[in-house]
């Protein structure tokens, strides 16, 4: 299992979409918490024998003034699969913002474990 902790996370857009970003991250016990300066996000995830997959939702919780245009006052729903070790992990996803797809990848670094 993941182990339960605060984590770094970055995304890096892929398919020439401009962007990408970093936060922070609760993982806990199958569910996923985190967020930045403007947008939150909460979901779910299983995980064994090092690979892991999950559902998040990503929302605004504060107007973005265009610095984030793809995302920008949208419910942006994501699938996602990976791989983890004992401090780390990553994963490739698709996320669905308003009626465009956007691939993506992401990593998670433990920052403060329980």
């Amino acid at each position: 299992m993941i182990r339960n902790g605060l984590y770094h996370i970055t995304v890096e857009m892929l398919d020439g979409i401009k962007g990408g970003n970093q936060g922070v991250m609760v993982v806990r016990d199958g569910t996923l918490r985190g967020g930045d300066s403007f947008f939150y996000a909460f979901g779910t995830y299983t995980a064994a024998d090092g690979r892991w997959k999950g559902e998040v939702t990503n929302q605004e919780h504060s107007p973005t003034f265009g610095e984030r245009p793809v995302w920008e006052r949208k419910v942006v729903t994501i699938g996602f699969t990976g791989t983890y070790t004992d401090d780390a992990a990553e994963s490739d996803g698709i996320a669905l913002a308003g009626k465009q797809s956007i691939r993506f990848k992401s990593r998670l670094r433990l920052l403060v474990p329980d």
